[in-house]
């Protein structure tokens, strides 16, 4: 077992293409200059405690991002932490995909077995990817670990380490999250500056993701 005991998730901020209202998966879209101060605001409320471990998904919107948090220091790029390939549904608003695909739209906002976004990645090998870069992340020798990434990507970690899918709405952009092992070897949810024995549980779910 690792010694990671604190996993800080971050959500990317606003990019040039509209992140908050299109979904971009596997575009490698920038970060926009509001993009860059959502993300200094919600430096503000991370733990005073030093992280031994920055890691970012390989996507530009999410290694800016960490730059902003990491201050000059260092970033590892975790290939299995970008986010899902939406396929032909990349860039469009959740208006335009209705108006485009409306069967697939409502199999989607129903969360009907078997549904998969069309032309995209599967979202069994998304999990699965995401799986193995966490691993990695488990494996390390950091006791403390800031991950930048995106929406999907924060709430799989989040599902896989607690065993848990909460209700809600979704991760906002350049929103936070902890993960923290307790005692017993169990991960709970909250928000960095909550109470490690009061978890406040954060909303996770939500049809949208990037």
């Amino acid at each position: 077992m690792g010694m990671l005991s604190r996993i800080v998730l971050v959500r990317h901020g606003e990019t040039v293409g509209n992140s908050s209202v299109r979904f971009y998966g596997s575009t490698d879209i920038a970060l926009s200059e509001l993009g860059r101060r959502q993300v200094r605001e919600s430096g503000r409320l991370l733990p005073r405690a030093l992280f031994d471990l920055v890691v970012s998904s390989p996507l530009q919107r999410a290694w800016a991002s960490a730059r902003v948090l990491a201050a000059g220091g260092g970033i590892r790029l975790e290939s299995d932490f970008r986010e899902i390939d939406f396929g032909r549904w990349e860039g469009l608003t959740a208006e335009e995909i209705e108006e485009r695909d409306p069967v697939l739209y409502a199999d989607w906002q129903a969360q009907r077995p078997g549904f998969e976004f069309p032309e995209g990645e599967a979202r069994a090998e998304f999990r699965a990817r995401i799986r193995r870069g966490l691993d990695r992340l488990l494996e390390s020798r950091a006791r403390a670990a800031l991950v930048v990434t995106h929406k999907g990507v924060v709430r799989t970690i989040a599902e896989e380490l607690t065993g848990t899918k909460p209700e809600g709405s979704a991760v906002p952009l350049a929103g936070l999250l902890q993960v923290t092992r307790t005692p017993n070897n169990t991960w709970t949810l909250g928000r960095p500056n909550s109470h490690p024995d009061v978890p406040s549980l954060a909303p996770l779910t939500s049809p949208a993701g990037e």
